[in-house]
């Protein structure tokens, strides 16, 4: 009989699994997204908890805009995005390993699942994404670690300055990590930082080529020329491909 049970726990097991899985790779664009933020203070510099306690939701009401009406060109209907500021966590991620290995990234990927099981568990609700926001305050940190999304279980740690001058830097790293948990590919080489030609860019037909004017928000990066790029300073240098939109499901 207990051998039964156990058979059927892990059935249900799987079950919930395959439906979450299927969830995460299947999503209704129908529905309003939640996102749920979390700020940290990475850094524990009083800088950056002074930046922390000053952020309000008013601050991503550029990221709401931008995404609605960028849904919008490929859509019939806009995509409803709500963003919640959650709660000021005082442990942070797990750090990404320096070294990429499948083995240190499944390791990772197990660690960090565990502890946005536990941040879960204390009371988040069910947002459609969780993002956690790691600032830095700029006068420490010059240059901040790649930020890393996961489309499974829909989360993301996400590095940030705590700097009001860099919000519209920060809001193009956070809408990139965002759309990485729908599915949404890196479209630069990991080993220059340079955009991929032609679907790393915003405007690839244009004559001449460079300098772009816009980046392609998975791209990352601002163009200058074939060896140079920059982070754009604002969304409102930025676009969203219809390569991007398709692998978010946006459009067929």
């Amino acid at each position: 009989m207990w051998k039964n049970i156990r058979v059927v726990c892990l059935l249900l097991i799987l079950v919930i699994v395959s439906v979450n899985a299927w969830r995460d790779m299947n999503q209704d664009w129908n529905k309003p997204i939640t996102v749920l933020l979390h700020p940290i203070n990475a850094d524990h510099q009083s800088a950056t908890e002074h930046y922390i306690q000053q952020i309000s939701i008013d601050d991503l009401a550029d990221i709401q805009h931008y995404l609605s009406v960028h849904s919008k060109e490929f859509r019939a209907q806009p995509v409803q995005f709500y963003f919640q500021l959650g709660r000021e966590l005082k442990k942070i991620p797990p750090k990404v390993p320096e070294k990429s290995t499948v083995l240190n990234n499944i390791w990772w990927s197990l660690k960090f699942r565990y502890y946005a099981w536990q941040q879960h568990a204390s009371g988040d609700g069910s947002p459609s994404v969780t993002l956690y926001l790691n600032y830095y305050d700029p006068q420490q940190s010059k240059r901040l670690k790649h930020s890393v999304a996961l489309e499974r279980g829909r989360i993301g740690t996400v590095n940030l300055f705590a700097s009001r001058k860099q919000n519209g830097s920060n809001n193009v790293v956070l809408v990139h990590e965002l759309l990485h948990t729908f599915g949404a590919k890196d479209k630069y080489d990991f080993q220059t930082g340079q955009p991929i030609y032609p679907l790393g860019y915003a405007d690839p037909e244009q004559n001449p080529l460079y300098p772009q004017q816009r980046a392609e928000i998975m791209g990352g990066y601002l163009p200058l020329s074939a060896s140079k790029s920059v982070t754009p300073e604002s969304l409102s240098d930025t676009m969203i491909s219809r390569s991007t939109a398709q692998e978010i499901g946006w459009v067929k």
